[in-house]
């Protein structure tokens, strides 16, 4: 087992690992901007190092400023958490080459997934059903225009190395695929480095359904279900649950055995999450994240794992702790990211939170690093906090998160929580009747009305 890790993060996350890493008897580094100086999982670190100013280009995706920070503290190992430099295979790579263990998969299968090209081919190689597409980048008018026709519109135009939406683009109608094409290549060089794009199939009303994997890089690999995230705003997941109320038990066990099937062909290491588009009971291979998801948590609450701690296992050279058979599922659980945003204009709202007071009972979890007199800094990502709550079934899951919503208080920022609090009361959600694009029509009916 490692005797330090160095937290590469920030946030709930951050103070995700730190608590798995004392509970197993490892000690932490946490790493901060000037900005995180009073961040919670700072304050609660064996030591801390100040790696730069508040802007992530100059501290935590700075990795000469990383590195310097293991060799000050000697940490063996670094868990880098979601986002930031947690899907970077060069990160991974210059830590191998100074012996210190990236806790995630390779670097070659960090790069392989981070290529939406690549992973696409990589997963119907590996007998994963992908969306009709391009079978690698188009690189003119004419041929987007041949492919498109093909496949039919409308069509879904997506950067190669994008992420969260961007350089994401849909064409209905050919006249539309010229200024597509245009803006979603536009958007990826912007945002990525790398304008290029490729075609799929735009699926009219799916849901997004992704399956937890783990593997252990000697041929082992298992699933823990899936979860559905189709409530989404701009590509953006809001609230995730698990399981999902859209599939029944036969394609639950189909898609994971599948899944888990082509994670031990290809020997992979660590966490990681296959997403798909699911209609009309057919999943279509979207991307694959090799990491740690921030709505994890769901899963450890209807199988009763520690995802993180499994993490850091694999990562020091163990072999999985429990076989696909050992895995068991119980009741039903959702998570509600918590943004310091305003709940209908979704603009950003850092500042001071002046009261907090959490939720809590039977079956209710709360991550966050956040705390009353905290100043929310407006250089990062607006999620504060995830509110979990899990039940025996789903109904009792959705009574105890309408609950814990009407207990959640957080004054001097504007926060999602009034948003949660409308949804839950919404008969589609009730009845699990949503896709991904039911919460943007949602939220544009919502702003129709007197």
């Amino acid at each position: 087992m490692f005797e330090k890790v160095l937290i590469a993060n920030r946030g709930e996350i951050a103070l995700r690992i730190l608590r798995a890493c004392r509970e197993i008897g490892v000690a932490t580094v946490a790493v901060h901007s000037t900005a995180d100086a009073e961040a919670m999982h700072v304050r609660l670190a064996d030591e801390s190092v100040c790696i730069g100013p508040p802007p992530a280009a100059e501290s935590y995706l700075n990795i000469p400023r990383l590195m310097a920070a293991c060799e000050i503290t000697g940490a063996d190992a670094v868990h880098p958490g979601y986002g930031f430099l947690s899907e970077n295979a060069r990160f991974a790579e210059i830590l191998e080459t100074h012996d210190i263990t990236f806790i995630g998969p390779t670097s070659e299968h960090i790069r392989i997934m981070g290529d939406k090209i690549e992973a696409k081919a990589t997963a119907k190689r590996l007998g994963i059903p992908v969306v009709p597409g391009s079978d690698g980048a188009v690189t003119s008018e004419k041929q987007a225009a041949a492919v498109a026709k093909e496949m039919g519109y409308p069509v879904l135009i997506k950067a190669a190395a994008g992420g969260g939406g961007r350089g994401m683009k849909v064409a209905h109608r050919p006249e539309d695929l010229d200024i597509a094409l245009k803006t979603a290549r536009a958007e990826a060089k912007a945002a990525f480095g790398d304008d290029s794009v490729y075609i799929e199939k735009y699926l009219a009303k799916p849901r997004h359904i992704e399956v937890q994997v783990f593997g252990d890089g000697k041929g082992n690999a298992i699933h823990l279900g899936e979860r559905d995230c189709s409530l989404q705003r701009r590509h953006q997941k809001v609230w995730e649950e698990a399981p999902s109320p859209g599939l029944n038990v036969e394609e639950r066990k189909r898609i994971g055995a599948v899944v888990a099937d082509a994670m031990r062909k290809l020997k992979y290491r660590g966490a990681g999450t296959v997403e798909f588009l699911y209609e009309d009971g057919q999943f279509f291979f979207i991307e694959m994240n090799t990491r740690l998801q921030v709505e994890h948590p769901v899963t450890e609450m209807i199988t009763g794992l520690d995802l993180v701690i499994e993490q850091i296992r694999i990562a020091a050279g163990a072999s999985l702790s429990l076989k696909q058979e050992d895995v068991t599922f119980a009741g039903h659980a959702i998570e509600c990211r918590i943004n310091a945003e305003h709940p209908r204009t979704f603009r950003p709202s850092p500042g001071m939170i002046t009261y907090w007071h959490p939720p809590g009972g039977l079956g209710v979890r709360v991550d966050s690093g956040a705390y009353q007199g905290y100043r929310i800094p407006p250089n990062y990502d607006s999620l504060i906090g995830k509110l979990i709550v899990h039940g025996k079934n789903r109904n009792e899951a959705l009574m105890r998160l309408r609950r814990c919503l009407s207990e959640f208080v957080i004054d001097g920022i504007d926060t999602t929580i009034p948003l949660f609090k409308d949804l839950v009361k919404e008969s589609d959600i009730a009845n699990g009747a949503y896709d991904i694009h039911w919460l943007e029509n949602y939220l544009k009916a919502s702003e129709q009305k007197p």
